[in-house]
């Protein structure tokens, strides 16, 4: 169901049936995965405590709202937007809330909206993030925070190298850039004069590598074998109810594999710096 906000005229998908019992699929996801889990835990130390601050949350297909659901538990006043439209009204759902459609080009939002905004593993989709950062900074709040989030641009790191070889280059995540290193990051919230804060990374050599085995297994297997692939290019996972029925067996096989890939990611841990094959800057307005 698709509704037009009073208050700026978006669209966006409101919620059409209550969640049945048990632990929601995307919450199932979440909890056996590697690197939206260090995702959040960096965001939300970025982030730091929020009580009463009207904070915006945007993000590209890779998300089915697990992360949203634990922001929202954090704290603060929540709004979702979604760069692209596949999705969004099962991720409506799954909150409860609505989610918009987002133009990078033109948040649907008034001007000074927001205290924090978020955009998840955006900036890498797009050839030109001119307007995007543009947005960012008209839809904060004098003093707001601003957080970006996308893979390191660094194409010299050995997984990087290995996913180019074996065919699961920057294109097969729907990319057009492999991702930006913290100072390009840092240099975008300059251009739209903003000031950098604070920045982190996340998804060190073995979760990366743990990762790509699992996402390699996706689209060169198994979404390869199904009757219904992936809705959209790009995915390297499930992302929705779907498309994760539609490997069930093989993701029963995957939790119980799961705890060994978690603790072979622990291994990250034995790695001096700061690093990650993600990384994240926050900066203010």
């Amino acid at each position: 169901m698709t509704t037009t906000s009073p208050l700026t005229g978006s669209h966006y998908a409101t919620p059409s049936a209550p969640q049945s019992s048990g632990t929601p699929w995307q919450l199932q996801m979440y909890a056996k995965s590697l690197k939206k889990r260090q995702k959040v835990e960096l965001l939300m130390r970025l982030l730091g405590p929020v009580k009463e601050e009207r904070c915006l949350l945007i993000s590209g297909h890779d998300n089915n709202g697990a992360m949203n659901y634990h922001f929202r538990a954090a704290g603060g006043h929540w709004s979702w937007g979604q760069v692209y439209p596949q999705g969004i009204a099962e991720m409506a759902e799954f909150l409860g809330d609505p989610v918009a459609h987002v133009d990078i080009n033109r948040f649907p939002y008034p001007d000074g909206a927001f205290d924090v905004v978020i955009v998840i593993d955006v900036h890498e989709h797009f050839a030109d993030v001119g307007g995007l950062n543009r947005e960012i900074r008209r839809v904060l709040a004098p003093g707001g925070l601003a957080i970006i989030t996308t893979p390191s641009g660094d194409t010299r790191l050995p997984v990087a190298a290995l996913k180019r070889l074996i065919g699961m280059g920057p294109a097969t995540y729907g990319h057009v850039v492999q991702g930006y290193r913290i100072r390009e990051l840092e240099a975008m919230f300059r251009s739209v004069d903003m000031r950098p804060v604070a920045s982190g990374g996340y998804a060190r050599f073995f979760t990366e590598l743990a990762e790509l085995v699992i996402n390699f297994g996706y689209v060169k297997v198994l979404a390869r074998k199904k009757e219904h692939p992936p809705v959209m290019e790009g995915t390297i996972a499930p992302t929705s109810r779907k498309e994760l029925e539609a490997v069930r067996k093989e993701y029963r096989m995957y939790s119980l594999i799961y705890p060994f890939m978690y603790v072979f990611s622990l291994l990250d841990k034995l790695i001096p710096g700061r690093g990650g094959y993600a990384v994240a800057v926050s900066a203010r307005k």
